[in-house]
C-alpha cells in the first residue's frame, strides 16, 4: 500500500471481491487519514463492478476509471465510516474481575465483559444482574480449584476393589444410596437453574455454578454404579424427602437459594459423606465419599463466601434469611422428615454388624454426626453476620431430612 498527496494506493493484483478484497479495503479505509481516498488497482474480472456495489453497500463515495485492460477504483470514506464503532457501550472498562460493574445493564446480553457492545443490541432479561447478590471476593481462587479438582469416576474410584462385606451391609449402603442420589439430583438441579438467569457479565458466577452442577452430575452417576454393583434394584424415595428437596427447588430468590442448599444442606452432607467414608464396607465406597465430599465443600465454601459478602453491604439480608430457614420450617412441619430406613441404615453401617454393643455404637455415631451437623451450620451462619443464640436457634430449625 502506497501513499501519494490526499490518496492512498491500495494493489490487489487479481485478488477479487469475490476472493476476500474486501477485507484488505476495509484494513486500508481504516488508517486513512481524515480527507484521505483509497485508490483501488487491480486485474480480477469485473473488479470495478463488486468494489462499486460493495462501497456503495458500506456508505462510501465511490469513482471508477478505466485503465486499459485494468481499473482504478477511488473510494471516499463516507460520513458514517466508522461509526459503528462509534456506537458502541464497553460492557465494562475490561476483561478482568477488579472491571466488574454494581450492575450489568441487560443491554450487554450475551457480551463479553469489556468488549464493545453495537448500540441496538436486543435487551435480555437476565433476573441476576448485581455484583451485591452474585459476587464474592475470592472467585478468582474457587474457580481454579473447582478447575483443578475435577476426576473422572472411570479412573479416580477403584470399581474392582474386593467387597467382602455381608448383604445386610450391602443392603444398608443401597438404601443410603439411593437417598443420596435424590438429594444430588436436587443439588443439580439448583444451580443449573441459577446458571441460566446469572447476567453473563459475571461469568466467574456462571462458571461455578456450572462446575457445581458437573459435580452433581458425576455424583448421581458414581452412586448410581456403586448402588447397582451388587443389587437390580434401588432402595425406597419418601414423600418426606421429596417434600423437603422441593422447597429448595422452588425458591426463586439466588441467595435464599444458595443459604438453604449449600449453606445449610450442602454443608450438612459435608458432615454425611464424611461419616461414610469412615464407616464404608468397602474401598471403592470409601474413595466415592472422599471425591463426593471434597466436592460438595467447595460448593458450600461459594455459598458461604458471597453471601458473606452481601451480609456485609447488605444489612436486610440477614432478616430475609432467617424468615427463609423459618419458613421452610413451617412448610416441612408436618412431614416425615428423614427416611427412617435411611437413619437405620447409617446405624447398621455405622456399627458394621449387628452384635447389641455394635449397634450401640452405630447408634452414638449417628447422633453424634447429627450433633456435629449442627455445630456445623451454626458455624457457618455465625460466618453470615447472625450471632450465636440466633445461629444456634436457626441451625435447629434446619430440615430433618439434612439437605
Amino acid at each position: 500500500m502506497e501513499t501519494a498527496r490526499g490518496s492512498t494506493f491500495l494493489e490487489l493484483g487479481e485478488l477479487g471481491f469475490d476472493s476476500g478484497a474486501h477485507v484488505l479495503v476495509k484494513r486500508a479505509l481504516a488508517r486513512l487519514a481524515s480527507g484521505e481516498q483509497l485508490e483501488l488497482r487491480g486485474s480480477a474480472a469485473e473488479l470495478g463492478i463488486h468494489a462499486a456495489a460493495w462501497a456503495r453497500a458500506e456508505g462510501h463515495g465511490v469513482e471508477l476509471t478505466p485503465a486499459g485492460s485494468a481499473c482504478v477504483v477511488r473510494i471516499a470514506p463516507g460520513a458514517a465510516h466508522g461509526a459503528r464503532w462509534r456506537s458502541v457501550e464497553r460492557a465494562g472498562a475490561g476483561a478482568g474481575p477488579e472491571h466488574v460493574v454494581e450492575r450489568a445493564p441487560q443491554s450487554w446480553g450475551l457480551a463479553a465483559r469489556g468488549a464493545a457492545v453495537e448500540v441496538g443490541a436486543p435487551e435480555f432479561d437476565f433476573a441476576h444482574a448485581s455484583k451485591l447478590e452474585l459476587w464474592a471476593d475470592d472467585l478468582g481462587a474457587l474457580y481454579a480449584q473447582a478447575l483443578a479438582s475435577q476426576w473422572d469416576p472411570a479412573t479416580a474410584v477403584p470399581w474392582d476393589a474386593p467387597q467382602n462385606h455381608s448383604d445386610e451391609l450391602e443392603d444398608a449402603l443401597v438404601t443410603v444410596l439411593t437417598y443420596l442420589i435424590e438429594n444430588e439430583t436436587a443439588a443439580l438441579i439448583v444451580p443449573a437453574r441459577f446458571a441460566a438467569r446469572v447476567h453473563p457479565h459475571f461469568r466467574e458466577v456462571q462458571q461455578l455454578l456450572a462446575i457445581q452442577a458437573a459435580d452433581e452430575a458425576r455424583h448421581i452417576e458414581v452412586f448410581t454404579r456403586r448402588a447397582t454393583l451388587r443389587r437390580s434394584q434401588l432402595g425406597l424415595s419418601t414423600a418426606g424427602g421429596q417434600a423437603s428437596l422441593k422447597t429448595l427447588i422452588d425458591e426463586p430468590d439466588f441467595a435464599l437459594a444458595s443459604l438453604l442448599l449449600s449453606v445449610l444442606g450442602e454443608g450438612s452432607f459435608v458432615n454425611l459423606l464424611w461419616f461414610l467414608h469412615e464407616h464404608a464396607p468397602d474401598e471403592c465406597t470409601r474413595a466415592i465419599m472422599k471425591l463426593t465430599a471434597q466436592d460438595e465443600a467447595r460448593h458450600v465454601a461459594f455459598g458461604v463466601a458471597h453471601l458473606a459478602r452481601q451480609s456485609r453491604e447488605d444489612a436486610a439480608l440477614a432478616p430475609r434469611m432467617a424468615a427463609a430457614i423459618e419458613r421452610r420450617h413451617d412448610v416441612l412441619r408436618g412431614t416425615a422428615g428423614l427416611n427412617a430406613e435411611v437413619f437405620d441404615a447409617l446405624i447398621v453401617l455405622a456399627a458394621g454388624g449387628f452384635e447389641p454393643a455394635a449397634i450401640a455404637r452405630g447408634h452414638q455415631a449417628v447422633v453424634e454426626l447429627v450433633r456435629q451437623m449442627h455445630a456445623g451450620r451454626r458455624n457457618r451462619l455465625r460466618l453470615l453476620g447472625f450471632d450465636p443464640e440466633r445461629a444456634e436457634a436457626l441451625s435447629a430449625l434446619h430440615t430433618r431430612n439434612f439437605m
